[in-house]
């Protein structure tokens, strides 16, 4: 093999893992925050409702900063937008570890984070693999780079839980900062996808001009539009779970630790489910995918939540969970490249989790509010199947009955 051909190829698995090494911090590290939430709100006296008011803020500032944040890749280049979400991770980490009050806490776990999650998480990092890899095994390396984000929970949920327990929050908080670091060198090694030209678009797809274009041609697509209000009901459901599970556990009276066990299930079996899910979206409609995911989830958290949780239905629960879990990344990828193309990609995907982030919000305080409102969190978790399996069916129907079409070309 010449050097010719071998240099692309390493420089493609260099971009990958540096995209994967990235996602799998960001994802890892945001993913196991509820792990603080009990400590936090008692040593800081604060309520449930405010502390899951600052991870609503977080999931709403990363959903809004998505387009933002995918708008500018075209001007200053992924390395800079992912640069600068690395920079803004670290700040809110160390600050979250100094917060003395509900505002410390709003303002560096939700003005912080969550913009750093924009420029840093799912969409970003998807778009750079999206344009790195070949067509043939786009969908594939999609379900890699999901399953990356879920390997973040893996070492960062053990973490937190044993320093959390054995010393304090602020020594867990400390110690996602410093993994936080790493994010700075595999962005700037993800960031060598600035050197290549932007690939032509698949034949199905339409690019437009300019991101105006780009953004009244997404609005415009029914098939774009249902995925992205259906991915409203996802991003509720998961961040409600993310956020309240571990504090669900407590109340039910079973160890502190099984919390930590259940999110590291969580991101084990979503390895093993966004890798599925990525190979599987290269071979079925995408779409239909989606809606079957959201409708096995809603009843596996109604069979969970109808019962006395124990150490075994829980850990039962997040492995199906998991398996279930970030499946949704590839499959949405895969989607708005075929429907898109790759120029505006990390913008309209930014669109569509825009929308899942709003769900994120709705999850996590008004699963809060509900909280302290009733008690319980009864109230919380059958709205959460509900809207689930309408979404679930509404997306599946629309799928078989109108298979993705490209957009139309805005005059």
């Amino acid at each position: 093999m010449t050097m010719t051909s071998t240099a692309p190829r390493n420089d493609t698995m260099l971009i990958v893992l540096g995209s994967a090494l990235l996602l799998s911090l960001a994802m890892g590290l945001r993913q196991s925050l509820g792990i603080f939430m009990q400590p936090i709100t008692t040593e800081l006296r604060i309520d449930v409702a405010e502390f899951t008011l600052a991870i609503a803020i977080q999931n709403l500032a990363w959903g809004v900063f998505q387009p933002i944040a995918g708008a500018l890749v075209p001007r200053v280049g992924f390395r800079g937008v992912m640069l600068a979400g690395a920079a803004s991770y670290i700040i809110g980490l160390t600050g979250l570890s100094l917060a003395q009050d509900a505002l410390g806490v709003l303002i560096f776990a939700g003005f912080f984070i969550g913009p750093a999650m924009g420029c840093a998480g799912t969409a970003i990092t998807m778009s750079v693999t999206s344009r790195a890899v070949p067509p043939a095994k786009r969908s594939l390396y999609l379900g890699i780079i999901s399953a990356s984000g879920s390997a973040g929970a893996l070492y960062a949920a053990p973490i937190g839980q044993w320093l959390n327990t054995s010393i304090d929050w602020q020594a867990g908080m400390i110690a996602f900062a410093a993994l936080a670091c790493l994010m700075i060198p595999a962005a700037w090694v993800a960031g060598r996808i600035d050197r290549r030209p932007v690939p032509p678009p698949p034949p199905s797809a339409t690019e437009a001009a300019s991101a105006r274009l780009a953004l009244v041609g997404a609005l415009a697509n029914p098939g774009f539009v249902v995925m992205a209000l259906a991915y409203f009901v996802c991003g509720m459901q998961l961040v409600f779970l993310t956020t309240h599970l571990p504090a669900y556990i407590a109340i039910c009276g079973l160890d502190p630790m099984l919390s930590a066990t259940a999110l590291a299930l969580i991101g084990g079996f979503n390895i093993l489910g966004s890798l599925f899910f990525g190979w599987a979206g290269g071979r079925w409609n995408k779409q239909a995918l989606l809606g079957l995911i959201y409708i096995t989830r809603s009843f596996v958290l109604a069979w969970y939540f109808l019962q006395d949780p124990t150490p075994a239905s829980t850990m039962i629960f997040a492995s199906i969970m998991g398996f279930l879990w970030l499946g949704v990344g590839p499959l949405v990828a895969g989607s708005v490249v075929e429907m898109f193309g790759l120029r505006w990609q990390a913008m309209i995907q930014g669109v569509a989790f825009m929308s899942h982030q709003f769900g994120s919000f709705t999850g996590a305080l008004g699963g809060g509010w509900l909280y302290d409102l009733n008690g319980n969190y009864t109230l919380a978790w059958q709205l959460g199947v509900g809207m689930g399996l309408t979404a679930g069916i509404i997306q599946v129907a629309y799928a078989l009955a109108r298979p993705t079409m490209p957009p139309p070309t805005p005059a």
